[in-house]
């Protein structure tokens, strides 16, 4: 599953995942890692992914199961 937020946010911003990672200095594979959760990524890159995006890097770390899990946990209460 990836990580939604984030993959929705790039877009918007008219990004390729490529230019993403040349703005991170990273190799587009350690993105697409960071982007698709095989890998959690460093702090720098989310606080780098944060500034970039203009997207505070909790929403950019959701996912859509993380997003429903909520969503069901707060309806329950």
């Amino acid at each position: 599953m990836a990580r939604e937020r984030l993959k929705e946010a790039r877009q918007k911003a008219g990004m390729t995942q490529q230019q993403i990672a040349d703005k991170l200095g990273i190799t587009l594979r350690h993105y697409q890692k960071v982007e698709y959760e095989e890998i959690c990524g460093s702090f720098e890159i989310w606080d780098a992914l944060e500034d970039l995006l203009g997207i505070h890097q909790r929403i950019l770390r959701e996912t859509i199961n993380n997003h429903h899990d909520t969503i069901t946990s707060q309806k329950a209460h």
